[in-house]
């Protein structure tokens, strides 16, 4: 299934080489290698098919070679437009595998921000084109999603119809997830037309917002399919720059949802401005170019696996939570506050929802 990794904080920045290509476990080794501590022992990949969880198996022995898409925000348009507050995002996106993608590899060598989001995609069903890839933008605002809105087409009209005119409008593809960010920005404006999108929300508004968008999801399957209603895979994204929010979550009452890990540590291994290595504590890093003292500013990151060879410098975020991340980069787990009436079971293994 998809794999993202998303990268915030308020004083320093990363070079996107070091951290979406340089590491072994790094998102662009992802698209058929995983790494999945307190989830699936890093051994054990190899057994995947023969084991006896289909979830597991459809999560993680798909390749993700349906698109690649980044999301990094500058401060370049504010530079030259007196109109524009804050930093905005530049948009990437590929058909191509990143190992096998020229351009992705230098744009990522040459390219330094507080603030990115990479995705590459394994479709649901969705057609495989560059508009399809996440993540998708909104003004300042950026969404991206792994997992997937069960029965997408029963309730794919009703969900348009909970859309504001602009945010219906600026969904270019055909890809559940894109709905999604497009009901996200309608609940985090209330409604507003695309000016809004240029501002900035309190972070209880951005959380608000995405728990409104799954509840909505949820009972819009409830309603048009009744008992047939089946678990969904939510693991959203979103920024505008300088916060974050991300959940990890699945209807169901046993079922853990796809992984997601954060990290307040693991940048210190993954900018390579730095002393040590993102694959092993005995590999030395040439190119560091401060010393042991200097400590790595305040940062966040979550991905869908971990990066870095340091288990203990990830943590798993709970079944159902929400990690939230503030101006000055202070992380916050919470609960997604929703009906569990609203949870569903899957009917058979053959049509497990990853």
């Amino acid at each position: 299934m998809c794999r993202w990794f998303a990268y915030i904080s308020p004083v320093e920045p990363c070079l996107l080489s070091d951290v979406l290509i340089t590491p072994a476990n790094s998102i662009s080794k992802q698209v058929s290698e995983h790494y999945l501590p307190h989830l699936l022992p890093h051994s054990k990949e190899k057994d995947l098919d023969q084991s006896s969880d289909a979830l597991l198996r459809m999560r993680n022995s798909l390749l993700n070679m349906d698109g690649l898409g980044i999301a990094w925000y500058t401060n370049a348009a504010p530079s030259y437009l007196s109109s524009i507050k804050g930093p905005r995002p530049a948009l990437y996106k590929s058909q191509s595998p990143p190992i096998n993608d020229f351009n992705f590899r230098s744009l990522c060598e040459n390219t330094e921000t507080n603030c990115v989001f990479a995705h590459i995609r394994a479709s649901s069903g969705s057609v495989v084109t560059q508009v399809n890839s996440h993540p998708f933008v909104f003004g300042r605002h950026t969404f991206m999603h792994n997992g997937v809105v069960s029965d997408f087409s029963a309730i794919r009209r009703d969900l348009t119809d909970l859309m504001s005119y602009d945010a219906y409008c600026n969904i270019l593809g055909s890809t559940d997830s894109e709905h999604a960010a497009a009901l996200y920005m309608t609940n985090l404006t209330s409604h507003a037309g695309k000016e809004s999108w240029q501002k900035t929300y309190p972070l209880q508004q951005m959380l608000s917002a995405m728990t409104q968008t799954v509840i909505q999801i949820l009972e819009l399957q409830k309603k048009n399919l009744g008992p047939k209603h089946r678990p969904n895979s939510l693991n959203f994204c979103t920024t505008d720059g300088v916060k974050m929010v991300a959940i990890r979550f699945r209807n169901h009452s046993t079922q853990q949802p796809p992984s997601l890990y954060w990290s307040e540590f693991a940048g210190k291994h993954l900018n390579m401005k730095y002393p040590g290595h993102p694959d092993s504590p005995d590999i030395l890093n040439e190119y560091a170019i401060k010393d042991k003292e200097e400590r790595i500013g305040k940062h966040t990151i979550i991905a869908s696996e971990p990066t870095t060879y340091d288990e203990d410098e990830w943590h798993l975020i709970s079944r159902n939570c929400a990690l939230t991340v503030d101006e000055v980069g202070i992380e916050t787990e919470v609960p997604v506050e929703y009906d569990e009436g609203l949870n569903a079971e899957d009917p058979d293994n053959e049509h497990v929802n990853i």
